[in-house]
């Protein structure tokens, strides 16, 4: 336990951006279930919509360091293939 009064305002702030960053986490992974629920459809106009939307927020929670960078590259990748999969 924080017995100082900077520890415990340190650990006030840490639980808040842990609650804001689960947030934000949670967000991405709703943007890549609609466009992986989009590609499921079938429907390539819906698929590449979704897509759309969702690359600028991976990109974003990446450049935040709340994802990997990595990470968001690989996520933005493969939904690509998918969704250029339904064209042909």
């Amino acid at each position: 336990m924080a017995n100082s009064p900077q520890a415990r305002k340190r650990a006030r702030q840490n639980e808040t951006r842990r609650q804001h960053n689960a947030s934000l986490r949670s967000m991405v992974r709703t943007y890549i279930k609609k466009v992986e629920a989009a590609i499921v459809s079938g429907e390539h106009a819906a698929a590449l919509e979704a897509y759309n939307t969702a690359v600028p927020v991976i990109d974003r929670m990446a450049d935040k360091g709340i994802i990997h960078k990595n990470k968001a590259a690989r996520h933005k990748s493969r939904l690509n293939v998918r969704v250029k999969a339904l064209a042909a």
